[in-house]
């Protein structure tokens, strides 16, 4: 599903699925069926040619018409799904126990009349797109892009080509370290190549120029040239001729008729006995870089190159990468003040406050920051119009030509994008500025959204939204925030500049309803039909046609209460009240009636009622998060939900007898296994990704926890598509795994455990490991040191009988990858680490006993940190063995912390040092 096409691009595959025998629908009816499928494909076609233009360029008549399409499209949804819920419940299920299921309910005939209704109904769809496709006719829309193809406009961004580098600030860090990248001794001369990578606006060109300027004085053949999101690769070629000579490339030489194979063949004839420095500036795609470098001759003379690019992908094709990062707070000020007032201390009183709040706001881009001087510039004398622009920044309120200036330059990102990622990265309007976005809720919500297709090749939705993900965070267009064990995000943030622009063509296509407060909202105009709401830090709006209302999201934790009963809006998909606060909350009962629904959250809104005993009724339910509510048991309905795929719980709740019903799971976490067939149940569940469950703590008979383990450890066999488990369990109770996981270890990357050791042979991709045992040995460490993908480890020992760690206990080519490393519960030394072991390790928490120092079994010579080369961070405890020795073991403790701290300060990383 796209933008500008509404529900379009899902319906033709959802009207096929009425063909099936299950559905009873008369031939005719099947005809139609058939014919509307075909139609809405051709629809969505030329509407995604209408998607490619940017909004503010269509011809207003196209905006009418393609607003009119997408909600004929969300109509035709509601009915086609309406009436798939009442015939069957939309559950995957055979022909013969529908049949058993009607019968037994006695409503034949209200389904009969569901047939009837459909059938009408795609006649009345038929008749409406009709006359859109007469409307589409009238109004030629072919050649309303293909006159947008044709024009031309100045582009926004070529006045960075010109800025004067005395005017630019904090570009001097930068440049430094661009021109070191480009100039570090290489023996062999070859062509130095470094790419500058950034989102919009950073003002990745402004330091290319500055680079340029700076390194080209001595260089006689030199290159500055853009290249663009659409290039015209032949016309590129021939700029970069024409910048290395321009009088042979302009006067003696026609290359008007020569093709790209000869344009190439001639730059490399030219460059291949002269040493160059060439720009390209602002590359979209590989293939394009491919093309141009393969033009550009490598001589060993020296030659130097440098790229900008807003995407990632493209500068890890290149290699040697310098990440644009957005100004400090301390230059932004620079920028700002001394644009507006010379200086800092110019400023006056009164505007001290709000030019920090829009400092903030600009996030240090360099754009936005010239951008929002020059507006403000003009305003110099009201106090309240640079708050109301403060207060608009991030909602897409505001209205300006120099914000619309911006917000092209922005702009060309989000129109580069494949249609099904306009819809996703949209979709983040929601929520507020600044706020930090779990990937996994994010994932989740597109696909009840519909906004990613089911997975094909045993590839499942989620993995195809975490692409999504991940070619968001590529382009540069959301920024990670926190980061998990294996370094890969599982959050992220919009900047504040990329969310105006988002919001504001949200606004547009009246895509999201997003009511800020009483005074301020984003959305569309009050007699449309709202699909989406977000709702910040307000009361529930009574002016909106709600009628067609999918989603819904609160952020309005203190007034939830005031809220209507949600009952009525029968068609929602997405109810989300994370972070809400429901305590006065006593009963939900109203959500099993909302029989659309796909995802539900509670998550963190400490509701302490019950969940809906009929809940089991929301057969499209595909996530339920419960975790961070007083929930203490679920209800028996749940064994119902067939499609769930995410059911997160409290660690307090149990879960129930039937759960081998839920074969659509993928996520299951927080939850107690108190008995063997739960745990027998679990070896049902074969789409599982991620498990997290733990034993509860119970005074019971012998044999209680055995049972378990034995039924536990035969169900995690099954489980082939594991990539993360966690088993907690009684300090008491001992599991072996052993056998279970070596089934796993084609995906299992992360694993958390108790009183097991594990086989490092059958975990490949084990990549976190976090493990609790009763003892450990020198042969255990070695045994994990032969881990290739693991990144994180942590060890922790709980028992009596402990064998201390003699130093050089592991080999020199040990932990290959670990960046994180805790050892707890036992002692031991840097030194046991030689030289060429934990090679990339970063972080090191350890234990060492003051005693074991006493008695000579370590000196202050093994404490040699200087064998783990980057090494950034140092944690260790210090313990002693009693009273008898306090003076002593105090005096030895200075001892090895000044040892340490020397060892700290000699290091070439000079990690940071915790002693305690």
């Amino acid at each position: 599903m796209d933008l500008v096409t509404g529900a379009l691009g899902m319906l033709p595959s959802k009207l096929l699925e009425l063909l099936k025998d299950e559905y009873k629908l008369q031939k005719g009816v099947k005809v139609k069926v058939q014919s509307l499928s075909r139609e809405l494909e051709c629809m969505h076609a030329a509407l995604r040619k209408v998607a490619a233009v940017p909004w503010d360029q269509l011809d207003e008549q196209v905006k009418i018409w393609a607003r009119e399409v997408r909600e004929a499209s969300y109509d035709i949804e509601d009915i086609l799904d309406t009436f798939l819920v009442r015939v069957d419940g939309h559950e995957q299920a055979d022909l013969s126990r529908l049949k058993r299921a009607m019968k037994k309910m006695g409503d034949l005939f209200s389904k009969g009349k569901a047939r009837r209704e459909i059938s009408c109904a795609i006649e009345d769809i038929t008749k409406q797109l009709q006359e859109m496709t007469e409307r589409h006719a009238r109004y030629r829309v072919d050649d309303l892009v293909a006159k947008h193809a044709a024009t031309t406009s100045i582009d926004p961004r070529l006045s960075a080509l010109y800025t004067k580098v005395s005017q630019l600030v904090g570009i001097e860090g930068p440049m430094d370290k661009v021109i070191k990248m480009l100039t570090s001794v290489a023996e062999d001369m070859e062509t130095k190549i470094v790419s500058i990578v950034g989102f919009g606006g950073l003002g990745k060109t402004t330091l290319a120029r500055a680079v340029y300027q700076n390194l080209s004085q001595d260089v006689c053949f030199k290159a500055f040239v853009p290249v663009g999101r659409n290039p015209d690769l032949k016309t590129v070629l021939k700029d970069i001729l024409i910048d290395l000579d321009k009088q042979r490339y302009t006067t003696e030489f026609n290359l008007t008729i020569l093709k790209e194979k000869q344009l190439i063949d001639e730059l490399q004839e030219f460059l291949k006995d002269k040493r160059y420095f060439i720009v390209i500036d602002d590359i979209w795609d590989v293939p394009s870089w491919n093309i141009i470098r393969c033009a550009l001759d490598s001589n060993s003379l020296g030659s130097k190159i440098v790229i900008t690019t807003r995407k990632h992908d493209v500068a890890e094709k290149v290699g040697c990468s310098y990440n644009m990062e957005p100004l400090g707070h301390e230059s932004s000020k620079d920028l700002f003040y001394g644009r507006l007032f010379g200086s800092e201390d110019e400023c006056p009183k009164q505007f001290v406050d709000v030019s920090e709040k829009i400092i903030k706001k600009c996030g240090g881009v360099p754009l936005a920051i010239i951008t929002t001087s020059g507006l403000l510039a003009n305003k110099m004398g009201n106090v309240k119009q640079w708050k109301e622009y403060c207060e608009s920044i991030g909602s897409g309120l505001g209205s300006n030509p120099d914000m619309e200036n911006m917000r092209k330059i922005l702009s060309l990102s989000y129109y580069d994008l494949p249609a099904h990622l306009k819809t996703c990265l949209l979709y983040l309007s929601v929520f507020p500025e600044d706020y930090e976005i779990v990937k996994d809720r994010l994932i989740w919500r597109w696909i009840a959204e519909d906004f990613v297709p089911p997975g094909e090749g045993g590839q499942s939705s989620f993995e195809l939204g975490l692409s999504y993900f991940n070619d968001l965070v590529n382009r540069s267009l959301i920024q990670p925030a926190d980061m998990d064990d294996e370094g890969t995000p599982i959050s992220c943030r919009v900047h504040d500049m990329v969310l105006d622009l988002i919001c504001n063509i949200s606004r547009e296509e009246s895509f999201v309803a997003t009511v800020l407060d009483d005074a301020r909202q984003n959305t569309p105009s009050w007699g449309s039909k709202v699909h989406r709401m977000s709702l910040h830090n307000t009361t529930w709006p009574t002016v909106m046609d709600l009628s067609k209302l999918r989603s819904l999201t609160v952020f309005s934790a203190a007034k939830i209460k005031l809220m209507p009963s949600l009952s009525y809006l029968h068609l929602l998909r997405v109810l989300d009240l994370e972070g809400c606060s429901l305590k006065e909350l006593t009963n939900l009962s109203f959500v099993a009636r909302l029989f659309h629904l796909r995802y539900l959250s509670l998550r963190n809104t400490s509701y302490a009622g019950e969940p809906p005993s009929e809940i089991g009724k929301l057969k499209l339910l595909q996530t339920l998060d419960l975790w961070g509510t007083d929930i203490e048991e679920l209800p028996s309905s749940i064994i119902g939900l067939r499609r769930l795929m995410f059911l997160a719980l409290n660690w307090r709740i149990c879960l129930p007898n039937g759960l081998k019903n839920l074969t659509s799971l993928e996520v299951l976490q927080y939850a107690i296994v108190d008995s063997a067939q739960i745990a027998e149940e679990l070896g049902h569940l074969m789409q599982l990704r991620i498990l997290r469950v733990g034993l509860c703590k119970k005074d019971t008979e012998a044999g209680y926890y055995e049972g378990i383990c034995k039924a536990l450890v035969e169900s995690l066999g099954k489980l082939q598509k594991i990539q993360q488990l966690v088993v907690l369990s009684p300090s008491d109770v001992v599991m072996n795994l052993e056998g279970s996981l070596e089934s796993l270890g084609n995906q299992l990357s992360y694993l958390r455990i108790r009183k097991t050791w594990i086989n490092p042979g059958s975990l490949l991709l084990l990549s976190s490991l976090d493990i609790t045992v009763s003892q450990v040995r020198t042969e255990d460490i070695q045994v994990l040191g032969m881990l290739q993908a693991l990144r994180v480890l942590r060890v922790d020992v709980a028992g009596d009988n402990l064998q201390v760690l003699g130093r050089f206990t592991v080999g020199p080519d040990a932990f290959p990858c670990v960046m994180e490393c805790k050892f707890y519960g036992f002692q031991t030394v840097p030194s046991m680490f030689p030289r060429g072991a934990m090679p990339r390790l970063e972080e090191f928490h350890f234990r060492m006993s003051l005693q074991d120092f006493l008695k000579g079994e370590f000196s202050t010579d093994d404490l040699a940190l200087d064998h783990l080369s980057s090494l950034r961070s140092v944690d260790v405890r210090l313990f002693g063995g009693g009273h008898e020795k306090m003076e002593q073991e105090l005096e030895m403790k200075e001892k090895v912390k000044e040892k340490l701290r020397q060892e700290a300060d000699a290091h070439p990383n000079h990690p940071s040092l915790a002693l305690y």
